[in-house]
């Protein structure tokens, strides 16, 4: 766990703020969460969770992003929600084993005890199932 914040983690959470401000959706709530996920090209990608029966959550969305643009090598990844996105939430049981399977050495932002943290996706989920090759 590391609680040194950089300028580059305020950026991240910054460009998840921004996906979710423009396509919060306050009638239907379908749009509540945006993620951003830094990759070390140097680029963000953003995405938005797309509520339905089997929906996405909005890490999904943002890695599925970045894969579709040729990524594979992930630094960073952080969730917000609310209409301005002024809160950072961990990623559900779901994602985490996502983050397992595609970035386990990816830092994660989150709140601790209402502390900004950083923590290695691997260390999110003990016991991930792991697909033997």
């Amino acid at each position: 766990m590391k609680n040194l914040i950089e300028n580059s983690d305020k950026k991240l959470i910054a460009a998840a703020k921004a996906a979710i401000i423009k396509n919060y959706d306050a009638e239907n709530f379908n749009h509540t969460v945006g993620a951003a996920v830094a990759c070390s090209s140097g680029e963000i990608y953003t995405g938005v969770n797309v509520h339905s029966l089997h929906g996405a959550c909005a890490e999904q969305v943002a890695i599925g992003a970045a894969i579709t643009a040729g990524e594979r090598d992930f630094l960073k990844i952080v969730a917000v929600r609310g209409e301005n996105g002024e809160e950072i939430i961990p990623p559900c049981g779901n994602c985490r084993q996502i983050l397992s399977d595609y970035m386990p050495e990816c830092d994660v932002l989150l709140m601790n005890e209402g502390s900004l943290i950083k923590v290695k996706s691997k260390e999110l989920l003990t016991y991930a199932y792991k697909v033997e090759a």
